[in-house]
């Protein structure tokens, strides 16, 4: 009995985090053109985010910092992630669906860490988001923001540009999500 009890609560589990929308009662994810429509009219810093949806960037820590610096006014989301993490995996269409929601008044940023880039633009083709990650190989624009140890992290930045929240490790679930969203992102 245990044991059937254990193998359902698995299945359970494996399917909840198969990043079928439509089994997790969402409509299927919507293409970058899409995305980019629904938030159209956003402020020109977030605007930029937008229009680089789903693409990998370069330029390290520098280029990071120098985009964070140009979204002051602004709070910020920045989620660590990597193509090879089943957490990650499985909370990646939270951040799709917030920043759909909320693209418009709150920036989104991912930082893909400890990554290979064919596997990350893999990862990025088959559930596209409306806003760009860094490429950051050796864990540097992580270890800036104190989200070098769990994968995945979750970094809250204030609207004066401040961190305000780190959250090490995944989320179970989008409210989840949208609360510290509401809590940090400011």
């Amino acid at each position: 009995m245990r044991i059937v009890l254990v193998l359902t609560l698995f299945a359970g589990l494996l399917s909840g985090c198969n990043g079928d929308d439509k089994a997790a009662g969402r409509p299927a994810g919507a293409s970058i053109a899409q995305m980019q429509a629904t938030l159209k009219g956003a402020p020109a810093p977030l605007a930029s985010l937008h229009r680089q949806s789903s693409q990998l960037l370069g330029g390290g820590k520098q280029a990071f910092e120098a985009r964070l610096r140009g979204l002051r006014g602004r709070p910020a989301v920045v989620n660590k992630w990597a193509s090879w993490c089943p957490p990650c995996r499985a909370e990646f269409s939270f951040f799709r669906n917030q920043a759909q929601k909320r693209g418009k008044e709150i920036a989104f940023i991912g930082v893909n860490a400890e990554d290979n880039d064919a596997d990350a633009a893999k990862f990025l083709r088959e559930l596209p988001v409306s806003f760009p990650s860094y490429t950051d190989p050796q864990s540097e624009i992580a270890a800036s923001l104190d989200a070098a140890v769990s994968f995945p992290s979750t970094v809250f930045i204030d609207s004066e540009g401040e961190q305000a929240y780190v959250r090490q490790g995944g989320y179970s679930s989008e409210r989840k999500l949208a609360e510290d969203i509401e809590r940090y992102a400011r």
